[in-house]
């Protein structure tokens, strides 16, 4: 079954140290915001710049022809950017399991998921469009039962899904040359992708400060 009913947790689990975790997420979720900025404003100097006479990169059948400067300066801004979003998403990940090990510890009770699930449950098609959220939803109310559940988790899952929809965005169904082409005839779709990831990047930056500091104190609550 992809969702367990909560069952009762090993007894002594000990809590993991989070707070450092939580900083490098924080900073790699602004580091990937800054990147995708970067990413728009090459959007937009390539529509500025118009396309060659020459045409596209990719001149079909296999053709492709050398890149110009600017294109070749994307080319590097989008590597940079992927490398960067790929290191967040391990730091990220990394949080939310000690964040769910945590909660488990707390509240004395199992995940609904089980822990595959937190991994594959971002490119699992179809269930990738709640598991994630489910996982954050079930962090914070295992613990805090009787709060309402923070607004940025929704808004951070409402941009993330947003940028996932029509293959822009978060993962580009296109290569970069193919982006490159769309940058020419059609920038604004580009930009409004940017736009979301930008802001999923700083909803999850905010959620993660929030839903940390939450435990955190909840912890130091517990001790005193």
């Amino acid at each position: 079954m992809i969702e367990q009913k909560s069952s009762p947790a090993a007894p002594g689990l000990a809590l993991r140290p989070v707070r450092t975790v939580a900083h490098c997420a924080v900073a790699t979720l602004v580091l990937a915001g800054a990147a995708w900025v970067a990413r728009a404003v090459w959007h937009i100097r390539l529509a500025t710049a118009g396309q060659p006479a020459s045409g596209p990169p990719d001149q079909g059948g296999g053709v492709h022809r050398p890149l110009n400067g600017l294109e070749d300066s994307y080319h590097l801004v989008a590597s940079v950017g992927s490398a960067v979003t790929a290191v967040c998403v391990i730091v990220f990940l990394l949080w939310l399991d000690r964040m769910r090990d945590n909660a488990q510890a707390l509240s004395g009770t199992a995940p609904r998921y089980g822990c595959s699930w937190l991994w594959l449950g971002w490119i699992v098609p179809v269930v990738n469009l709640w598991i994630p959220r489910g996982i954050v939803v079930d962090v914070h109310r295992s613990v805090f039962p009787e709060r309402r559940l923070p607004a940025v988790v929704n808004w951070w899952w409402g941009l993330w899904l947003a940028g996932l929809a029509g293959g822009v965005g978060i993962i580009y169904s296109d290569d970069t040359d193919e982006v490159i082409a769309r940058a020419y005839s059609g920038v604004l779709p580009l930009l409004a992708a940017d736009l979301v990831i930008v802001a999923a990047a700083g909803a999850a930056a905010l959620m993660v400060h929030t839903l940390t500091t939450a435990q955190q104190e909840h912890v130091a609550g517990r001790d005193y």
